[in-house]
């Protein structure tokens, strides 16, 4: 392989994840390399939500948890955010694509 073509090339990791398997908050920081301390900031914030407990020993998250905790954490690594600010910019994007997908709806309801 050429020098050029192998510094081109990326390499990706990930954890597969059943399907519909609760993440405990554990599993959360140890899939998105945080500290719990950080990812209950992320619960105060408003930004990720557990689906069920009382206390952080018993949260339980969706693991669509992930693609917002990593977003959020991204925010503030990258971009220096605050999270109050990640929560505000998360909540807009996330008006923005249902946004999206209405018009979509809507456009491809006046084709038929």
């Amino acid at each position: 392989m050429n020098a050029k073509k192998l510094a081109t090339m990326t390499t990706m990791s990930g954890h597969i994840l059943e399907e519909e398997a609760a993440l405990t908050l554990a599993e959360l920081c140890w899939i998105c390399h945080t500290p719990a301390e950080i990812m209950i900031k992320l619960v105060n914030q408003g930004i990720i939500t557990p689906l069920e407990g009382n206390n952080s020993r018993q949260w339980r998250f969706h693991r669509s948890t992930l693609i917002r905790a990593d977003k959020a954490l991204r925010l503030k690594r990258d971009l220096g955010v605050n999270f109050a600010g990640a929560a505000l910019a998360l909540d807009l994007l996330d008006e923005l694509e249902d946004l999206r997908s209405q018009l979509k709806l809507l456009m491809d309801a006046s084709r038929s």
